[in-house]
């Protein structure tokens, strides 16, 4: 007689499938299509110009997103202590240009893009200029 429960095992694969289910519905190739049309152009264009002069940051880039997916490591404090003051985030480098490339988004759209989304484009396209 085959037993009614879930297993731990079943419930965990489905809570990994709605989880990556509500993230999907979030930003995408286009995503700002509307809103910041030369979004995505800007980054690609800020992070060649950034990996011709400074390969070797391709790594922390990547490793930034990771982190902020964590512990929202772009939030600045007006006390001084900021998510990337913060011990696990010390050893992060990259976090100016970032700050170039919402600089350069600011100025063609304020208020549009999210640091949060900045920091996944970046992985994306520094992910891509380490490939070719």
């Amino acid at each position: 007689m085959a037993s009614s429960k879930l297993s731990p095992c079943l419930i965990f694969v489905q809570i990994i499938f709605l989880v990556f289910n509500l993230a999907n519905a979030q930003l995408r190739v286009g995503f700002y299509k509307d809103t910041c049309p030369k979004a995505e152009a800007i980054v690609k264009e800020v992070m060649h110009q950034v990996m011709k002069v400074a390969p070797s940051l391709s790594g922390p880039l990547l490793r930034m997103h990771f982190h902020d997916c964590f512990v929202r490591v772009l939030l600045n404090s007006s006390t001084g202590q900021a998510e990337k003051d913060s011990p696990p985030n010390l050893s992060l480098r990259g976090y100016q240009v970032i700050d170039r490339v919402k600089t350069a988004l600011e100025k063609e759209c304020p208020g549009a893009v999210s640091c949060a989304d900045i920091v996944a484009i970046v992985a994306r396209d520094v992910t891509v200029a380490v490939r070719n």
